[in-house]
């Protein structure tokens, strides 16, 4: 297998980390997004939504979808399980990675790509051309307070975000938090103790350097 990738986005690291935790360890090629390499004609080729990551498998197939990757890993190896065991483990799983993606990674995305010179034309992923709109950066920056706040509730009431055991929420939630404040300089206040002591825990994991 190989997994194509960016180093600094979220989406290729949420990957990386689900991977790492599996003990999968493809070849990876970086893709140099910033020069645009996303575009030429060759990735398009791999993948013509022209984003990371992509899994490419032995027989030449492609999966371009950071979700789809994980859920395939998860079915290729099961253990540990990272998507839950039970129906109700599963639905619970899902259920907070779909919060995590709509209230956390969508309200930093709001902010950077409409914000960042480098998305001016870009600010929808993908080959189309879609124009910035500034006041999504303002509504980006008042939606992750909730998103935080949420999150340190949760964490007060739970071990992790999904239950009793670290799960690709926890994943999610991590990536999230730390685009959060590398793309947008917004970190979760200090009396969100929950949140902050959680951070830490899966942080230290030797699979968050991933």
């Amino acid at each position: 297998m190989k997994l194509y990738d960016f180093a600094l986005a979220p989406n290729p690291r949420r990957v990386r980390i689900f991977l790492a935790e599996k003990g999968i360890e493809p070849e990876v090629e970086q893709v140099a997004i910033r020069e645009g390499a996303q575009f030429e004609p060759a990735f398009l080729a791999i993948n013509p939504n022209a984003t990371v990551p992509v899994l490419q498998l032995d027989d030449g197939t492609t999966i371009a979808d950071s979700f789809a990757i994980c859920r395939y890993a998860e079915e290729i190896q099961p253990d540990p399980p990272l998507m839950g065991r039970t129906p109700f483990e599963k639905a619970t799983i899902c259920y907070w990675q779909r919060r995590i993606e709509l209230e956390g990674f969508q309200a930093v995305a709001e902010i950077l790509r409409n914000s960042a010179e480098r998305f001016r034309d870009h600010a929808l992923p993908g080959p189309l051309p879609v124009a910035q709109i500034p006041d999504l950066v303002t509504r980006g920056r008042d939606r992750l307070p909730a998103f935080f706040e949420m999150l340190d509730t949760r964490l007060s009431e739970s071990a992790f975000v999904a239950g009793a055991d670290y799960s690709a929420a926890d994943i999610d939630a991590l990536v999230a938090v730390d685009f959060a404040a590398n793309a947008a300089q917004e970190r979760p206040p200090e009396r969100f103790s929950a949140l902050k002591a959680w951070h830490g825990r899966v942080s230290a994991r030797p699979s968050a350097g991933a």
